[in-house]
């Protein structure tokens, strides 16, 4: 028979020592340390972006402006000698529940009656219609009072680079309510809660070329009247677009009536 054989296994309890593993093991621990430092500073860039995406979607998705309702006014003389045309546009807009608060400077006012279009800023707006670096594209005459402006916006002229009539570039507005005091002629801005008319002048050809008296409330005669290229003679189909500088733009349709009667104000919309 065969001797048993046993085997003896050395046991080493060594460790590898010295200032080569000294040196890897900090430099592990270096590597780790900025690795983690760029994670941390990448996921907080990436989150403060992705707050600010969130906030700008949440912007641009929301409808702020609303069309309350629409009315039509004819220019006239006196009861029985009135335009056959529609000649002043009243939108009572607000704002929806929840919104942010608007500039009316730098809402546009887009309007179309299927022939001519007109894109209007507000009429206290100084850049829009300025060449660069210059302030002066407002309106000539505007001031701080709304039925001055209103008059000025159907009668005046103004000349930045070139003379234009007011009435096919821009557009009035008046406050209705407004308890923060937040809305000025200046200074037009729109919290929630506020309600303001805009005024558009839609004066065609043939109203202006007869020297209408009186809009509404408002006096014509020492000016008279400017055309805006619209004619809104009856079953007009006419489109609307306020277009804010943040959220959703805001589209009002509507069909003139196939006729106006004897009626001064017409409702259009809704």
């Amino acid at each position: 028979m065969k001797a048993n054989k046993t085997q003896i296994m050395k046991k080493d309890t060594r460790a590898q020592v010295g200032i080569g593993t000294l040196i890897i093991f900090i430099a592990m621990v270096l590597v780790a340390a900025v690795a983690a430092a760029v994670l941390i500073q990448t996921s907080g860039v990436l989150q403060q972006k992705a707050q600010s995406t969130g906030k700008q979607a949440t912007q641009e998705v929301s409808s702020n402006l609303m069309v309350k309702n629409i009315e039509g006014v004819r220019a006239k003389n006196n009861a029985t000698s009135m335009s056959s045309t529609i000649d002043l546009l009243k939108l009572k807009v607000g704002l929806n529940v929840g919104s942010a608060p608007v500039d009316v400077n730098q809402v546009v006012v887009s309007i179309t009656d299927g022939t001519t279009a007109n894109n209007l800023v507000y009429a206290g707006n100084t850049k829009s219609y300025a060449s660069t670096g210059n302030d002066n594209g407002f309106m000539t005459g505007f001031t701080t009072g709304a039925s001055v402006n209103l008059v000025t916006l159907l009668t005046g002229v103004t000349n930045v680079t070139s003379e234009f009539n007011n009435s096919d570039h821009y557009y009035t507005a008046e406050k209705i309510r407004d308890e923060d005091s937040s809305f000025s002629q200046s200074n037009p801005v729109m919290n929630t809660g506020d309600l303001i008319t805009v005024y558009i002048a839609t004066t065609s050809d043939s109203a202006a070329s007869t020297g209408y008296s009186t809009v509404g409330s408002s006096d014509v005669s020492t000016g008279g009247l400017n055309q805006s290229g619209l004619n809104l003679v009856p079953r007009t189909v006419v489109n609307i677009v306020l277009t804010p500088e943040s959220g959703a733009a805001t589209t009002a349709d509507f069909v003139t009536p196939s006729s106006y009667g004897v009626k001064e104000t017409v409702a259009l919309y809704p």
